[in-house]
């Protein structure tokens, strides 16, 4: 019978620098999904690799006194290097500056150019050089970048769009007939509701102020912004062409079974990589998983902060499976997840050297101590026995349904139930006792053979999570893999097998004080800055006006509106004149702002406004309603804008 197909992907990571421990967790994640597919049974294609075009990689080259290419082919290969240092058994590696895919690439801009969801016009905004993404005004988020919360600069240049607006309906009724494509559901209603059903912008797919990109081919002054460019990989890596030459790997692979992507990434995953997709007329993937972050002890990794862990760091001091089990046990399926040193010392030393590790060696030393290493089944059971063969049986049903959930965490806990009920067992049964009485002997060898049994099992079902863990414990029973398919059935460890002779050590303690002192060797601890002094907040008292009732504020409407044009009022030098959007309809209003915001400031912004103020003409314009502001001791002017994006015409109460 033909193996069913799974193609999964990671996000392809930025190679702007090392990545780190957070990053990191995305491949040891989407390498465990893949190893648990394949002992399914399945075929799996693996793919992930390395996004290398845009500004920040112009930048920071040009920083560095190296060309983009000699630099993203360093970064590269240090990504490549970490993602085999934790034995990610990925199929393709990928890398935006290959050959085949920059072809793609510009093949694909052409044909969505020639059928109209791609035209040329200009793009006005603030900039983020890191995100490589611009905002409105009102998107920022105290006048920063709402992604990365970095500083922005204007910017304006001449650009190709994609028409949005054109797919989003269909992309909607997609989402609400295909529950399972976004998840977790969290993660829907967030781009339903914040981008998708408040209405799609045309998105800026090409730029001219840099020229490390993919150049447009028709019009080189353009290179392909980097959504284009990256989200792509995904089909040109198994091989799309769109001239209709695709490879037999594209079309078996295709769709992807599987995108997993960092939450903060979910938006051009969900949103402009399917549409892209429909505008290609190809089928949409069937899932994309955005996971949590996983955060350093005092908030999200960043090098700025000094707080970044790396993991040949980590693993220098834990090894390979202890880092996989940490970050894949310590990362809940929608919550941001927590490493920290002593954390992973704490699980180290509980979970891997007591329960696993202690478990393992017990048995094994039992087992030589007692029979010269034999293993037999004497079939002398007790009702105990029953029980710890029902939990046997049980965990992989167990692991198998939360792995299709994606419960990557919950899997691996299932499988140290398994563990601990082995070690209690052991507490119940009292080997050690049973040795003593010559006629309990074949109750000792059954006692024996179960532990090995289970250990069996659990070990192979934790092959996905710690392969080499699960390796080395299986070659110490001298166990043989019996298949997922087989994992039903109790008692097909070969009754008679020898065990090693000496059971490795596979975990060792550590001593939480002698990490942290080799840790602080390794970093430092920056000299803390003097605090600067707090400076005295300025406030503001006012001449109060005559108290009213709560029915007559009742009275007053206000609503946010989006600001869809504005201009000067002529013979005016302090009025402005706006179109906002409240809701469905437009209203003009006139406002003594021009001193502080230009009209090219306020278009984009929402703002909150008095709706049902009386119309009166100032300077001969009407004016039907009022932008409410607050001003400062020196009569400076600003906007009062929602704290968290909101739609045009949400009620302010």
């Amino acid at each position: 019978m033909e193996k069913k197909k799974f193609y999964m992907t990671t996000a392809i990571a930025y190679t702007s620098g090392k990545p780190h421990i957070g990053n990191t967790y995305e491949i040891i994640l989407a390498d465990a999904i893949a190893r648990f597919k394949r002992a399914q049974g399945y075929d799996v294609f693996f793919q992930t690799g390395t996004d290398e075009h845009g500004q920040k990689i112009e930048l920071k080259a040009a920083e560095a006194g190296v060309t983009p290419k000699e630099y993203v082919d360093k970064v590269a290969g240090e990504v490549k290097r970490i993602w085999d240092l934790v034995n990610a058994s990925y199929d393709k590696f990928i890398r935006t500056t290959d050959d085949y895919h920059e072809k793609q690439v510009q093949k694909i801009f052409k044909k969505l150019y020639e059928q109209g969801d791609i035209y040329k016009g200009s793009y006005e905004g603030m900039y983020c050089t890191p995100c490589e993404s611009f905002w409105t005004e009102s998107q920022l988020v105290d006048g920063k970048c709402p992604d990365c919360g970095r500083e922005v600069k204007p910017a304006k240049e001449e650009a190709y769009f994609f028409r949005m607006s054109k797919y989003a309906d269909r992309l909607i009724e997609h989402i609400n007939t295909h529950p399972e494509f976004i998840q977790p559901v969290s993660r829907k209603n967030e781009m339903m509701n914040n981008f998708l059903l408040p209405g799609l912008q045309d998105l800026c797919v090409s730029r001219t102020s840099f020229k490390w990109g993919i150049p447009v081919d028709f019009d080189d002054k353009h290179v392909v912004y980097v959504w284009l460019d990256a989200l792509t990989n995904y089909i040109t890596g198994i091989g799309y062409d769109c001239d209709g030459e695709s490879t037999e790997q594209f079309k078996k692979n295709w769709p992807a079974d599987l995108h997993l992507i960092g939450k903060d990434i979910i938006r051009f995953h969900t949103i402009y990589w399917p549409i892209f997709l429909m505008a290609l007329d190809l089928p949409l993937p069937k899932q994309v998983f955005g996971h949590p972050w996983l955060l350093q002890g005092d908030g999200k990794m960043s090098k700025s902060k000094g707080n970044v862990l790396y993991a040949d760091e980590l693993v220098d001091f834990f090894g390979v499976d202890a880092v996989r089990y940490f970050v894949l046990h310590e990362m809940p399926f929608d919550n941001d997840g927590v490493i920290t040193w002593e954390l992973l010392v704490e699980r180290l030393n509980s979970d891997l050297a007591n329960t696993l590790g202690n478990l393992v060696n017990r048995t094994i030393s039992m087992s030589n101590k007692y029979f010269g290493g034999v293993v037999a089944d004497k079939g002398v059971t007790e009702p105990v026995d029953a029980e710890l063969e029902a939990v046997a049986l049980e965990t992989p049903k167990k692991v198998t349904e939360k792995m299709e959930k994606l419960r990557v965490a919950d899997a691996i806990s299932d499988i140290f139930v398994l563990f601990k009920r082995c070690n209690k067992y052991i507490d119940e049964t009292m080997p050690w006792a049973l040795a003593k009485d010559e006629t309990k002997q074949d109750r000792l060898a059954t006692v024996l053979y179960n532990l090995v049994e289970c250990i069996s099992i659990g070990a192979e079902l934790l092959e996905p999570f710690m392969p080499d863990t699960a390796e080395k414990v299986l070659a110490q029973l001298n166990a043989q893999k019996r298949g997922m398919e087989a994992m039903e059935q109790y008692g097909l460890y070969k009754s008679g097998t020898k065990v090693t002779e000496k059971p490795e050590i596979l975990f060792a303690r550590l001593d939480i004080n002698e990490v942290m002192k080799k840790v602080e060797e390794l970093h430092p601890p920056v000299a803390e800055q003097a605090e600067e002094p707090v400076k005295e907040e300025t406030v503001i008292d006012i001449e109060p006006k005559e108290e009213i009732t709560f029915e007559e504020f009742g009275k007053m409407q206000f609503q946010v509106g989006e600001i869809i044009a504005c201009e000067a009022v002529k013979k005016s030098k302090k009025l402005l004149c706006s179109q906002v959007k409240i809701g469905s309809q437009v209203k003009q209003i006139v406002s003594g702002i021009k001193a502080h915001y230009s009209p090219e400031e306020m278009v984009g912004k929402k703002v909150m406004v008095l709706v049902n103020l009386k119309p009166a003409k100032l300077a001969g314009v009407l004016s039907e309603g009022m932008l409410l502001c607050a001003e400062d001791e020196n009569g400076e002017l600003a906007l009062m804008v929602p704290e968290k994006e909101m739609p045009s015409g949400a009620e302010i109460c």
